[in-house]
């Protein structure tokens, strides 16, 4: 992704988010990972677009990676 902060250089980024919008809408299943990228979900209102936006980035990829999360762990524990 670009510096989608900055509209002359966000054209890629868009671009790349409308990509994953128009999968999503042909059935895909999109998860969108970390700050930055759930950040340009909201510049362009896609949340509600994709099938999940995280904010965790590192954690969501190590969840995807059948890694456990201490947190989550803990409250499984907890339960």
């Amino acid at each position: 992704m670009g510096v989608f902060e900055m509209d002359k250089f966000a054209r890629g980024t868009k671009a790349a988010m409308d990509e994953v919008v128009k999968a999503t809408k042909n059935g895909a299943t999109t998860i969108i990972g970390g700050g930055d990228t759930a950040t340009c979900c909201a510049k362009w209102d896609t949340e509600d677009k994709v099938s999940h936006v995280s904010t965790g980035g590192g954690a969501s990829l190590e969840l995807l990676e059948g890694k456990q999360l201490p947190g989550v762990v803990a409250l499984t524990d907890a339960h």
